[in-house]
């Protein structure tokens, strides 16, 4: 096998609103420490790590005493930088993932390919979701709506294609987290080094 250079990444950044720090490593075991003062959002992002075989840590401080969305978007927007830095030259890599992924009433899917072409469909959420509430302790409740917004925030940072489904479900926190367990699955297949592939997955030779 060709010698590789670590798929690794830090990236900071720092607003009026938040402070976000995301470290990543694409060939990692899972292992995942995560702090952003919203407790469902830990969740979903410890569950994203584990599931894409991923090394992250998010340490994210915000005006969660407002409310939970600039801390849960600009740590979207970090941990999307993070993903494109760390994919590199995207070398050897399978380029195209997919996942089904159940739980109980729900089932979730999410494709992404690692294109270069930023793009997200986020879709099929039941209309309950717009005003769900997930509460938490310690820090700030998660509201629904903004499933969306990480995703696509995800998706533009990384510069990759991401379609994510709802096929059916009801339970806001089971919906929620299939979703983030499905792009997880999806990405740690879309980020695997290809033993059949040497260059760059692209008849255009550059992604």
């Amino acid at each position: 096998m060709t010698d590789r250079s670590p798929r690794i990444a830090r990236v900071e950044r720092t607003t009026k609103e938040s402070s976000i720090s995301v470290e990543l490593n694409l060939d990692g075991a899972g292992v995942v420490d995560v702090s952003t003062g919203v407790a469902f959002f830990d969740h979903m992002l410890t569950a994203l790590g584990a599931h894409a075989s991923f090394d992250l840590t998010v340490h994210a401080e915000g005006d969660v005493d407002i409310e939970a969305h600039h801390t849960v978007e600009d740590t979207s927007i970090v941990l999307g930088q993070a993903l494109g830095q760390a994919l590199g030259d995207k070398k050897g890599i399978r380029r195209f993932g997919d996942s089904y992924i159940p739980m109980d009433e729900t089932l979730a899917h999410a494709a992404v390919d690692v294109s270069g072409r930023p793009y997200c469909v986020h879709t099929g959420e039941p209309e309950h979701m717009l005003g769900a509430v997930i509460g938490g302790y310690p820090g700030a409740p998660y509201s629904t709506v903004i499933n969306r917004h990480v995703f696509e925030s995800l998706a533009l940072n990384a510069r990759i294609a991401l379609h994510v489904r709802v096929l059916y479900g009801r339970d806001q926190h089971h919906i929620t987290e299939a979703e983030f367990k499905a792009v997880a699955r999806a990405l740690r297949e879309a980020v695997e080094y290809d033993p059949r592939v040497t260059g760059v997955p692209s008849t255009k030779g550059s992604l």
